[in-house]
């Protein structure tokens, strides 16, 4: 898979315009499985859904993967009032002319990139039809007024999606069938450790076990229906260590990356509970960090 990977980056040259595109993750992807399964589907031509609960890295994800495949990265956030200009573009004004400005589906298109299509399902379906024929076989965008576009052969999709969120709703067949759908697990005790150490290489390892224990235990609370899923929030807690890091109070960074997450008293006072079993209330910077 890497030597086909290393066959595809020379292939496929990128515009020097957009090199600026090409990303350089912060945060590494760690599931061999998921990857192996994204990587074949991309060399074969495939579009990708990344369906999965909240922290389970979708974006992390599919920005791993324009930086692997050396492509360029648009990223398309889709809402109830996205519309046909706001993906392809819309007619405006140049020297006198009127001209179509580009959207992002379509410098994407013509430029060989990466789209990542973020929470398409909460876009209403009669918005993104467009998309059906830029997805499936005839790979074309067909712009009333001005031309038929054909997409780079390097082009690629990556939508994602979560389920049960404000606003989603679900995507009707004929969208789904031009996908291949990959099911995103949460992050596994061990990929969180190793994540926690290539983020806070100086974090003590007894630490980054507790606060992988206290993301594995509110997950756990989440999944009982102890607590809703507001506070099981892997940014927050990241966010929450560099506070820390930065030597605010512990309690104070995990309140304000965790427990204010949620608006609930009485669940606010069981994350707090979960939280102090883990990391003491008074705990020192130099207790977690060794420098």
């Amino acid at each position: 898979m890497i030597a086909e990977i290393k066959h595809y980056r020379n292939f496929y040259k990128v515009n020097p315009d957009v090199e600026y595109r090409i990303p350089t993750p912060k945060y590494n992807y760690y599931g061999k499985e998921i990857w192996e399964e994204a990587i074949t589907a991309i060399i074969c031509g495939e579009n990708l859904l990344l369906v999965g609960p909240k922290a389970s890295g979708k974006n992390v994800f599919a920005e791993n993967l324009s930086a692997a495949f050396g492509r360029p990265l648009w990223d398309i956030s889709f809402h109830v009032n996205t519309d046909f200009s706001s993906l392809i573009g819309e007619d405006t004004f140049k020297n006198g002319q009127v001209v179509l400005r580009h959207g992002p589906i379509y410098e994407c298109a013509a430029l060989g990139g990466f789209g990542v299509l973020d929470e398409i399902n909460m876009a209403r379906n009669e918005s993104i039809a467009l998309l059906h024929a830029v997805l499936d076989f005839r790979r074309v965008i067909d712009i009333p007024g001005y031309d038929r576009i054909p997409l780079k052969d390097s082009t690629r999709f990556i939508a994602t999606m979560n389920y049960g969120y404000a606003g989603t709703r679900e995507l009707n067949e004929a969208l789904v069938s031009r996908f291949m759908v990959i099911d995103m697990p949460t992050i596994s005790s061990e990929n969180l450790m190793k994540l926690l150490r290539q983020e806070f290489p100086n974090m003590k390892d007894n630490y980054v076990e507790q606060f992988t224990g206290l993301f594995k235990d509110l997950q756990k609370k989440s999944e009982n229906s102890e607590i809703s899923t507001k506070s099981v929030d892997l940014r927050g807690l990241l966010s929450s260590i560099h506070l820390i890091d930065r030597g605010l109070k512990a309690s104070r960074a995990l309140e304000m990356g965790i427990v204010n997450k949620s608006f609930d008293n009485f669940e606010r006072e069981i994350i707090e509970d979960v939280i102090h079993l883990r990391i003491p209330e008074n705990v020192e910077r130099s207790e977690i960090f060794s420098n």
